[in-house]
């Protein structure tokens, strides 16, 4: 047999980036993974692939109904009618009323017997494709380990000289969910679905290719989600595969003393974490750049975790930021995010695919504290957020991270270890002057370029964002206990911006 098989698709495209092209023609693969974790659904869209190349196909069943299986492609608006399908129970149908036993349910059968009926209907089918489900009810049958797996053994012999692609389905109930390793080494690849059940929320869903010989896959876990029309894969975004350094010209805010803090603004293909206590405006400043690309022409996206979207927009009208314009002109995108619903492969699907095809040029993230209490039983959330934006960094997109720290006035601290992964790093505060509750702002770092030292006062108001002059009368202003002994001339009033 020719080991350099050629690959057919496997009627998921998500799957198929997963494995490169598709999956090696003429093959015994093995599908496992506990009930509801949507084997049916991706076998399903094995066949109606083959379908739509003009192939025919077979989806055997021991453990549903041909009823109960048209019911799950029903829910997904296909017909089962476009492959043949071979249910044990129906055989007498199939092979002819002349065969001595009823046969009433497939338990009911010797294991040979049963393998006997399943081959004559792949003579009389010629199929190029072919699905067993499951195995689960072939290990019932057999009641005896060594004589199952002699008889799976058996099916591939039989299958190895023909021009087919089979597909083992495994509910993995016999193998108390730990997977069979005599199995794994008999087939060609092995694919692997998850499901998890969280504490609060809908279900995590995650697919793992365990091993695929002569392919070179994505390894590793990747999220996906059973909707209408079958299961969306997020293949895991791995950045070294879209390799090229890509930090471009400032991305200006449109507030000329804003830009000046970072010698004209952050740099396209840069990451901006904006921090400090609720109330300073992290927000607002991250939407002021958005607003400054959308008059550029640009397509901003602003991913909303905390606030509601009819309450942003008040917000920026509020401070003279008319959003809705370019909501309308479809330049800014606002997603609402739903806490609870998402799992990290589809946000991340998200991001590349508004990127890749939508081009957006600046996104936002708000905020870093909305993700990770998103998905709270999800690990390694750094990496994953590391990863996407080294993606973003070398598409060359500006990203506005919003991070609350913890508490509104003395010592802050962050929940979060996550100014490593920004590239620049924007700081505001509260501090006390003259009775009145005053902002500040001043940037720690910024990798991809010089930046002021300073720490200048803030303000948001009805003139918009407005950056002062440096506080040099203070002392104390980053500990969050600041001290001035300075005038009150050099603080900011209620005034238009530039008067």
């Amino acid at each position: 047999m020719n080991e350099t098989a050629a690959l057919i698709p496997s009627g998921n495209a998500g799957l198929d980036q997963i494995l490169k092209g598709g999956l090696p023609a003429n093959r015994l693969y093995l599908l496992e993974g506990a009930p509801g974790s949507g084997k049916t659904t991706l076998s399903l869209q094995f066949l109606r692939e083959a379908a739509r190349r003009g192939e025919r196909a077979l989806y055997v069943t021991l453990s549903e109904t041909k009823e109960e299986l048209a019911i799950v492609a029903a829910s997904h608006g296909w017909d089962i009618d476009e492959f043949d399908v071979f249910e044990l129970s129906m055989a007498d149908e199939v092979l002819g009323a002349g065969r001595e036993q009823s046969i009433l349910h497939s338990w009911e059968m010797e294991l040979g017997e049963t393998i006997k009926l399943i081959e004559t209907e792949v003579e009389r089918v010629q199929p190029c494709r072919v699905v067993f489900d499951s195995l689960s009810e072939m290990r019932l049958l057999a009641q005896d380990p060594l004589r199952y797996r002699r008889q799976v053994l058996a099916l591939k012999q039989f299958f190895a000289g023909r021009q087919t692609t089979v597909l083992l389905v495994d509910d993995l109930t016999a193998s108390h969910g730990g997977g069979d390793g005599h199995l794994h080494s008999l087939c060609h690849g092995v694919i692997t679905l998850e499901r998890v059940t969280l504490e609060f929320g809908a279900a995590r869903r995650r697919l793992q290719v365990q091993k695929l010989r002569g392919v070179d896959f994505t390894a590793g876990f990747h999220d996906f989600s059973i909707r209408k029309g079958g299961l969306d894969i997020y293949p895991r975004l791995i950045a070294a595969e879209h390799l090229r350094a890509s930090v471009g010209e400032p991305v200006p805010s449109g507030v000329p003393e804003l830009d000046a803090l970072m010698s004209g603004g952050p740099l396209r293909g840069t990451s901006t974490l904006i921090t400090g206590p609720a109330g300073t405006g992290k927000t607002t400043i991250a939407l002021q750049y958005a607003y400054a690309a959308c008059e550029r022409g640009e397509r901003a996206i602003i991913y909303q975790f905390d606030e509601r979207i009819g309450t942003l927009l008040a917000r920026a009208r509020a401070f003279s930021l008319d959003l809705q314009k370019h909501l309308d002109g479809g330049l800014l995108i606002i997603e609402q995010i739903d806490p609870a619903e998402l799992s990290p492969g589809e946000f991340t699907a998200r991001v590349r695919r508004q990127v890749e095809e939508d081009d957006a040029r600046l996104i936002v993230i708000d905020s870093l504290n909305g993700y990770m209490a998103a998905m709270p039983q999800e690990q390694q959330l750094i990496l994953q957020i590391h990863e996407l934006l080294s993606f973003l960094n070398q598409k060359a997109v500006a990203t506005f991270l919003i991070n609350p720290q913890e508490g509104l006035l003395g010592t802050m601290q962050s929940s979060l270890s996550i100014s490593y992964v920004a590239d620049a790093v924007l700081l505001l505060r509260f501090f006390e002057a003259d009775g009145r509750i005053r902002k500040a702002i001043s940037v720690l770092k910024n990798r991809a370029g010089a930046h002021e030292d300073t720490i200048r006062e803030f303000r948001v108001d009805a003139e918009g964002v407005r950056v002062g002059a440096p506080l040099v009368a203070f002392q104390g202003v980053l500990t969050g206990t600041p001290e001035y002994t300075g005038e009150r001339s050099p603080l900011m009033e209620n005034r238009a911006r530039g008067a």
